[in-house]
């Protein structure tokens, strides 16, 4: 008997030949037996809703997303999951129905890399979120789900920070501000989410918002420290983690929405070799 093609996927992004998300769906496809292949998809904005329609047109069955297409992707989709509506960004397509679904799982894959993998409790912590972009988006609802005591989110722009938690705030208890107006005193988690690392840069803010107690965590990653830990441990945190969790958590989070098991993540986790 003839062995039906593989159903496909891929990560669109641009630049995106960096992804790691074609080595962690093959890892989580092995591990499952699952018929499927993933492949990069090199898209500039401007070829996105063309590229992505043809894509599907064309028999695939699911996109994840990344930089710089999560909010196209959310306009892309003929139907967005709470969380993705809540979030206004998508992180990943599936066709479903002859419809294109539009998910975001990058909060439950923080969450889940913080809570599980890592034994960070969240309840009632004081939590500071550094950036007020795409990225800060996905991981609001998520936290505050969590019971936190309060949730900051602070940027260059206080005026973009209280413009992005407006529509979170009937879920807890939540700031946006400049760095300049945070609190002199510790959190208990402070998580980056800027793209200042990206420049090997981190933002200006008051030392004092990381003590001894302090969990520090980069929602980037790359080859060893990135400058935004290498801070944070400079600083005498408790610990500073990158995103690679986040990235494998989030990944396992879309493979499970689309083929409808759940693959372990702590074999992916073992051969990236996450440092923290």
């Amino acid at each position: 008997m003839e062995e039906s093609p593989p159903d496909r996927y891929g990560v669109v992004g641009f630049p995106v030949a960096h992804s790691k998300s074609p080595f962690i769906h093959g890892m989580f496809a092995r591990q499952t037996a699952q018929n499927m292949e993933y492949r990069l998809y090199e898209v500039p904005p401007v070829a996105f809703r063309t590229e992505v329609g043809r894509f599907f047109a064309e028999g695939g069955a699911g996109l994840n997303v990344t930089v710089p297409h999560k909010v196209a992707a959310a306009d892309f989709a003929s139907e967005l999951t709470p969380r993705a509506e809540r979030a206004g960004a998508v992180n990943t397509l599936a066709m479903e129905k002859g419809r294109v679904l539009g998910d975001n799982t990058d909060g439950a894959g923080l969450v889940r890399d913080l809570t599980v993998n890592l034994q960070v409790e969240l309840a009632d912590r004081r939590v500071l979120v550094l950036g007020a972009g795409g990225a800060t988006r996905g991981i609001l609802a998520p936290l505050l789900e969590h019971g936190l005591e309060e949730l900051w989110v602070a940027n260059r722009t206080a005026e973009r920070a209280r413009d992005l938690v407006s529509p979170f705030s009937d879920l807890g208890k939540l700031r946006g501000c400049g760095y300049d107006e945070l609190p002199v005193r510790p959190f208990d988690l402070v998580i980056h989410a800027t793209s200042a690392g990206l420049e090997g840069n981190v933002p200006k803010i008051n030392p004092a918002v990381i003590g001894p107690a302090t969990v520090c965590y980069d929602l980037s990653y790359g080859k060893g420290d990135t400058p935004f830990v290498k801070w944070a441990w400079n600083l005498g945190c408790a610990r500073a983690v990158e995103g690679w969790g986040m990235l494998v958590e989030q990944a396992a989070e879309s493979f499970a929405l689309w083929r409808g098991v759940r693959p372990d993540t702590a074999p992916v986790l073992a051969v990236l070799e996450r440092p923290g």
